[in-house]
This record gives structure tokens, C-alpha cells and sequence, in this order.
């Protein structure tokens, strides 16, 4: 009977705690400086913003390469080393956990995205903008959603369902990981399919006067390294 007591009283105990970790919140300006360090990351970025693409083919298809520039070179202008060093001096001062400080830190990337029609320029209203490797590794969760998805030949092919990425090791002596980021879409028959090409440039696009004014450019998370 006392085992059982004290085992009830454990568990209680636990479910307490784990409760108030869930319920705990955080003052308003630890929030406020995140965003502030974040949004200084955003304008450093969009510096040299917008970008403008050329189209081609019979699709109009914007140009893979000149979007992948355009997007690494705006990522690598930020001191990302900078950046989490203060993320980090923020956390330290708040007294919050790591995991919830990253947690915080990739709402605040989120939340600050810019939206495609402030990174690139396209004059032509009919071009389609490539799934490429290079935009979807900055896209934000839940835009482009429901597009319309073509080939490079025009030819709908299902609407865009999303983004997945996948790791692999950069090779034996490198050490370091590669990140390869495909996307998913609902065929004609409502199937959800993915990109049948791993080496995505582009082969598919999605309409710019839809995706013009959606999220566009966010901070990849993993860029956060506040350990």
C-alpha cells in the first residue's frame, strides 16, 4: 500500500511539473529582443533585395541560377555567429532553457519571413516561379500552399502540398551534412506524389501571381546554433 501511495504521489508529482514547463510564460520583451535581433538578420539580409529574374521557355519559367545567387548571397551576409551569440546572451539573461530559446528564436525566423514580391522582381505576370532546391530551402512552412503546380512545359500537374527535407553525410572526411530540401503535391486524382527528381532547378513551378505577395525568404532554422 505505501509503495503504491508513493508511487501515486510520484507520478503526481511529475504530471505537475510537466504541466508547469507547458504553462510556463515568458515577459513580453524577451519576445521583443528575439525579434529585434532577428529582424536586424532580415535587413542585413535584404540588403541587395530585390533580385530581378528573367524568365525563358515556352513556360516562362524563372531562372533557377540567378534565384539560388540571389537567396545564398543574402544568407551568407549575415554574421550568423553574431546572431546566435546574442540570441544566446538573451536566453542566458531570461534564464530560458535551450530548447525553448530555439523554439522561440525559429517562431521569431518565421514570423519576420519576407514575402517573395519584396525579394525578387518578375515583369512578366505569367511566370511561373521553379521549385528549385535553392527557394525551397528558405520557403515557410505553409506558403505556396494549394498552387497550382507545372512542369516546364506549362502542363498542370497537381496543386503544392509542402516542403520535406532530408539529411545525408557530406562524405567520410568532410564531416559535414547536407541538407536536400523536395517538395509535395496532390496530383488531378488528389494523390499526394513527390518530386520525382531529386536534383530539382526548374523542371516545376508554381505560378508568380499567386506566390508574389506569400512568405517567401525565411532564415533556415538550422542556422540557429545558440548550444
Amino acid at each position: 500500500m505505501k509503495k503504491s501511495f508513493r508511487y501515486f504521489a510520484l507520478m503526481c508529482s511529475i504530471m505537475a511539473m510537466s504541466a508547469a514547463a507547458l504553462c510556463q510564460t515568458y515577459p513580453d520583451d524577451l519576445r521583443e529582443k528575439i525579434d529585434a535581433v532577428v529582424l536586424s538578420a532580415y535587413q542585413k539580409a535584404s540588403e541587395q533585395f530585390p533580385c530581378k529574374l528573367k524568365t525563358r521557355g515556352k513556360a516562362k519559367m524563372a531562372h533557377w541560377q540567378q534565384i539560388e545567387k540571389c537567396l545564398n548571397y543574402a544568407n551568407n551576409r549575415v554574421d550568423w555567429v553574431d546572431i546566435n551569440g546574442q540570441i544566446r546572451r538573451i536566453g542566458q539573461e531570461y534564464r530560458v532553457p535551450e530548447e525553448e530559446l530555439l523554439s522561440l528564436a525559429g517562431r521569431s525566423l518565421s514570423a519576420h519571413a519576407l514575402p517573395y514580391d519584396r525579394v525578387f522582381i518578375v515583369k512578366n505576370e505569367k511566370a511561373l516561379l521553379p521549385l528549385s532546391s535553392s527557394l525551397l530551402k528558405f520557403l515557410p512552412e505553409d506558403s505556396l500552399l494549394g498552387l497550382p503546380v507545372l512542369d516546364s512545359s506549362g502542363k498542370e500537374i497537381g496543386t503544392f502540398e509542402g516542403v520535406y527535407t532530408f539529411e545525408r553525410a557530406g562524405g567520410l572526411l568532410s564531416g559535414s551534412i547536407l541538407r536536400h530540401s523536395l517538395f509535395q503535391y496532390k496530383d488531378v486524382n488528389g494523390r499526394l506524389q513527390s518530386a520525382p527528381d531529386r536534383l530539382l532547378l526548374d523542371h516545376f513551378g508554381v505560378p508568380w501571381k499567386g506566390a508574389g505577395t506569400q512568405p517567401g525568404f525565411r532564415f533556415p532554422p538550422h542556422q540557429l546554433e545558440i548550444r
